[in-house]
């Protein structure tokens, strides 16, 4: 006898009529427990497709409240959630979607030292972070404890898509076997995305979960899709397992979770290996300008960021013109360089160092900071 009620047969109606889904199908979705990492851009259509299939456990990890520019692409928040945890707005809206679905909801930061016994919990993990220390913990727990990471990441117009296949590989470390320098690829928060694509992947990631909890058609596993929304193409490339790949190779080292801030450059060991930044926070930028003792202050962001906000008397010099540039500018001056929100900072400063710039500071938090704590008539964006 089926475990459906009348009310969740005539819910799923659509998918019983399907040869591929039917009573059995929807009943493996009722069962699966689907872990999604991160409840903004890509988490918001994920859970909600998941939901709507009737996944009957979705497990939501995040720690953030919903700030107003999330509303341009996380989907699961209306403007009256502006300052809750996202977790709580996220869950309620869930449940209304679908009563019949239970939502946990973990509200932490995934490290080395909880992520195994929470993804243990659960079937399937799909990662629409935003960030790599993340991907590469979730993608290495996965391989470890032989759960299937259903990737998903965008950039502007570009997403991309695969199936990490747990011990069978490929993992993510096939694809990145170590991530690129810290400020050599913006965040969303820095380089900005399409609302509508994380809409698009998301709901990518969600139809592999499912075609992964139904053993149907053909997952993405040992593929890399490349979504670009400009062009309106979608390609695919083999992502075949490396047998040399640290975490699901033949001879594997990954035995635990590291510390992945470290690994990726972001923590305190990046840091050091670098040699610690000098910062001065924009507290300390305008005490020294009403003093008149203030470095001089270089905005390395484009044009039409300028043109929304800009903290005054800063020197317009876009990072992608600064190379060509370094003439202008005089190695025995002091400067400060100021960007977004920190990290095309990071990466101008190693430039000018290289070169031969000796008195340096990064403007902790940048411009963003400026508005927050500094200037509230500016507009943060």
């Amino acid at each position: 006898m089926s475990t459906l009620s009348r009310d969740e047969i005539l819910r799923y109606s659509r998918h019983l009529l399907m040869p591929e889904v039917t009573l059995a199908g929807q009943e493996r979705l009722k069962a699966a427990r689907v872990l999604c990492v991160g409840a903004g851009g890509l988490g918001s259509p994920l859970a909600l497709y998941l939901a709507a299939a009737g996944v009957g456990t979705i497990g939501l990890v995040d720690f953030d409240r919903v700030d107003l520019s999330n509303l341009q692409r996380q989907v699961l928040y209306d403007t009256r959630d502006i300052g809750r945890p996202k977790l709580e707005a996220a869950s309620e809206r869930l449940r209304a979607l679908n009563p019949g679905v239970q939502v946990v909801t973990h509200a932490l930061q995934l490290r080395g030292d909880n992520i195994m016994s929470l993804i243990g919990d659960y079937d399937i993990v799909a990662d629409g972070s935003d960030n790599f220390p993340t991907r590469y913990l979730v993608s290495d727990a996965c391989v470890l404890a032989g759960k299937p990471d259903v990737h998903a990441s965008i950039y502007r117009f570009e997403g991309q898509l695969s199936v990490f296949a747990a011990r069978h590989g490929p993992c993510y470390r096939c694809l990145f076997p170590e991530p690129p320098p810290p400020g050599l690829v913006p965040s969303c928060a820095d380089g900005g995305v399409l609302g509508v694509l994380p809409g698009i992947m998301g709901s990518l990631q969600a139809l592999e979960v499912i075609k992964l909890i139904l053993g149907i058609g053909q997952p993405m596993v040992g593929r890399l899709g490349l979504f670009d929304a400009l062009a309106f193409e979608l390609r695919e490339l083999a992502l075949p397992r490396d047998p040399g790949c640290a975490a699901c190779g033949e001879h594997p080292t990954v035995e635990a979770p590291i510390d992945y801030e470290a690994f990726c450059g972001l923590g305190d060991g990046g840091q050091a290996e670098r040699g610690r930044l000098p910062v001065v926070s924009v507290e300390e930028l305008a005490a020294r300008q009403a003093a008149g003792t203030a470095p001089e202050l270089l905005d390395v962001r484009e044009a039409h960021e300028r043109a929304i906000a800009a903290i005054p008397g800063a020197r317009p010099l876009p990072l992608s013109e600064l190379p060509a540039r370094l003439h202008e500018l005089d190695s025995a001056r002091r400067y400060a360089i100021a960007c977004h929100q920190g990290l095309r900072s990071i990466e101008a400063y190693y430039l000018l160092h290289k070169a031969g710039f000796r008195h340096l500071w990064v403007v902790e938090g940048g411009v963003d900071a400026w508005a927050e704590r500094i200037d509230p008539r500016l507009p943060r964006y």
